[in-house]
């Protein structure tokens, strides 16, 4: 560490967020690597290093030859400013370089508040923020994640985007720059090969037009660039990587314990999800695979909790033997078993009983609408009884503690589905009073709302999100119909889910709004004491952009959408399907009832959920 570190080390909260040296980081000699990466995360250390593909990714590059990983963070506010002040730019942990001295730079993008800290990082790095200023081969700034399934806001900044999973894309991108190094290619004749690579999105090869009236009139690749960018996927998870040996933190962060994962995709087709679309088709990994990873992740770490997680973690088929298997070496251990993500309707006691031996945690359900029309509209497939009944079930098995929920300006929503909310509360309130085994410790029962976020490549990327007034509007609404003094009622702040619905929708004229914002002190926006809607409305105002153009409209069948540059597999005609059934609150069957041909299995030769 060097010394103008340590000085500004003992002036901040929480160094050790910023030391690197913990047990598993990974050194190599620098003078033997030919291809250095700043895998960077757009977010603070303890968030970071939760993140599972964070930890993939990075155990996944350092296994090539002549290439050296590194990990970088957000500062927090009073270690920007120290780093300011001294002169220190941002820095990888393992190493302490500079982050601009890397080959490339990596962002992972899956928050679109987290966008500013990206640009911020790449100021705080020393480097221009718009990639046309950045001319040369090195550094490349890359990204992937989610929210790369629209990546035009970012269009701006970013050389190219890795649509998809990035297990194996990452490592032919990192290998292709390292060929492109040695021949001494320019970055555009980089580029150009780089786009050759399935899963890759270089926004330079592409001209966007736009018509009289705001929107998009064409979207015309250049050179041979694909369009649409079909994302990659990892076909069999099994073979997927497993960072058992992975990273311990020296100091606390937010999910301090070994994550599995079962399966990626989702069989649901809840209409509001873009992860249940985009990480389509369904595959899982086998039950004997997981108990051995499980349990090797728990020996090497020293964790003393592993939660099991996906999308839907009760839809995994084996989820019994798995939990017997890491239970029957958890149990004598102390350690503990956490299911999160549990549907109402697949909700299995025997299954929280076992699993919560060691600790018991509260109840969390998501049934997302109070009104059996609305859930029904948004194809949750989950019905009030089924709901009632799993909460009649855990309050007589001694629980008293169930959060629930649920969003607010869904599609067709109505003030009857805003107030059926507060009805169903009122309802499980209800029931706790009928079947709780133990009266006597009282009951903690929370209900939370957010604003509906319309995102890309889901049924509802056509609907409009409501405005913050409406919001608002049914936020008093359902607050007022809270009556009881047993429920806690919390709502999200509705500025937030207006920028965040601007920056899901956007086209890449949002890039001015976003160089504005960060120009003008803009960071860390996903947090509350940083955000400021002010500073984002000067923005919109100085680029002459309206908000409610990108959140509020409604986009119409046929419109050509910022985020049609990339394909996450499932064919369009199918999402519209699926919204014209919302809007007639019609169901679709759950992928293991009926194949809906949404087209995701074709990019694993047919096979989904097999």
């Amino acid at each position: 560490m060097n010394r103008q570190l340590e000085r500004i080390l003992k002036t901040v909260q929480k160094p050790a967020r910023y030391t690197g040296g913990e047990y598993g980081a990974i050194m190599k000699d620098k003078e033997r690597v030919q291809t250095r990466v700043a895998l960077c995360f757009p977010d603070t250390y303890e968030i970071g290093m939760s993140n599972l593909g964070m930890r993939i990714l990075y155990a996944v590059a350092n296994k090539m030859d002549g290439v050296w990983c590194e990990r970088v963070f957000a500062p927090w506010g009073d270690m920007e400013e120290a780093m300011e002040k001294a002169g220190l730019p941002l820095f990888a942990l393992e190493s302490g370089d500079p982050v601009g001295s890397f080959d490339i730079i990596a962002f992972s993008l899956g928050y679109e508040l987290a966008y500013t800290n990206v640009l911020n990082m790449l100021r705080l790095a020393g480097l221009p923020l718009r990639r046309a200023d950045r001319p040369g081969l090195s550094p490349l700034v890359i990204a992937g994640g989610t929210c790369c399934y629209n990546p035009e806001p970012m269009a701006d900044f970013i050389d190219l985007f890795i649509i998809g999973e990035g297990e194996t894309v990452n490592g032919e991108v990192i290998e292709a720059y390292g060929r492109a190094k040695k021949d001494g290619l320019t970055k555009q004749a980089f580029l150009a090969l780089a786009a050759k690579i399935p899963g890759v999105y270089v926004p330079s090869l592409y001209d966007v037009a736009y018509g009289g009236d705001g929107t998009i009139s064409a979207i015309t690749p250049c050179g041979g660039a694909p369009l649409p960018v079909v994302k990659r996927i990892v076909e069999n998870l099994d073979d997927a990587y497993f960072p058992a040996e992975t990273i311990v933190p020296s100091t606390e962060i937010v999910h301090d314990r070994v994550v599995l994962e079962l399966f990626r995709g989702c069989i649901r087709g809840c209409r509001f999800c873009q992860a249940g679309y985009v990480y389509r088709p369904v595959r899982a990994r086998a039950p004997d695979k997981l108990t051995k990873m499980g349990i090797e992740g728990l020996e090497k770490s020293g964790y003393e909790e592993i939660t099991l997680s996906s999308l839907s973690t009760s839809d995994y088929k084996e989820l019994e033997t798995l939990c017997d298997g890491l239970l029957s070496w958890c149990e004598p251990r102390k350690a503990s078993l956490s299911l999160p993500s549990l549907r109402a309707d697949n909700f299995s006691m025997e299954l929280m009983r076992k699993a919560q031996k060691v600790r018991k945690s509260g109840l969390t359900f998501a049934p997302e609408a109070g009104s059996q029309r609305l859930r029904d509209a948004i194809n949750k497939n989950v019905t009030e009884e089924a709901l009632l009944q799993t909460c009649r079930i855990a309050f007589a098995g001694g629980w008293n503690s169930v959060k629930l929920y649920f969003m607010l300006g869904l599609p067709t929503e109505t003030d009857a589905d805003v107030v059926a909310i507060a009805e169903l509360a009122h309802k499980v309130l209800g029931i706790w009073k009928q079947h709780a085994a133990n009266k006597s410790r009282g009951v903690r029962l929370t209900v939370s709302t957010s604003c509906f976020v319309p995102k890309a490549h889901t049924p509802f990327q056509w609907a409009g999100q409501v405005t913050m007034a409406e919001y608002e509007r049914r936020v008093a609404l359902l607050r007022d119909a809270m009556r009881a003094r047993a429920i806690v009622y919390n709502w999200h702040d509705a500025k937030t889910s207006l920028i965040e619905a601007v920056l899901a929708r956007g086209d890449r004229r949002i890039g001015a709004v976003l160089a504005h914002v960060v120009q003008n002190g803009g960071r860390l926006d996903a947090w509350e004491e940083y955000f400021s809607f002010e500073r984002w409305q000067k923005a919109f105002e100085a680029t002459g952009l309206d908000p409610a153009f990108y959140a509020n409209r409604e986009r119409l069948y046929g419109e050509v959408l910022p985020w049609h540059v990339t394909s996450a597999g499932v064919g369009e005609a199918f999402l519209y399907g699926e919204y014209e059934k919302a809007l007639r609150a019609e169901l679709s069957p759950d992928c293991r009832t009926a194949c809906t041909a949404c087209g995701a299995s074709s990019l694993t030769g047919g096979r989904c959920d097999g």
